[in-house]
């Protein structure tokens, strides 16, 4: 199976969205599309940004 291939196809935008906000959060620039010219610094602060907010968001959730 793709690992590419997408269970929710809808899933896409709204992952593609909040992927842009968390990288608005932490200052990197992405535009639509190839990203390819980020640096591993960049890429992991959006990443670890995108970790972030789900945690507090399923903490929230628990209350």
């Amino acid at each position: 199976m793709s690992s590419s291939k997408n269970v929710v196809p809808q899933a896409r935008e709204a992952l593609d969205r909040f992927k842009m906000e968390a990288a608005a959060e932490v200052g990197v620039n992405l535009k639509n599309g190839y990203n390819g010219d980020l640096t591993s610094k960049q890429a992991g602060s959006i990443g670890g940004q995108m970790v972030k907010k789900m945690i507090e968001s399923y903490e929230k959730n628990m209350k």
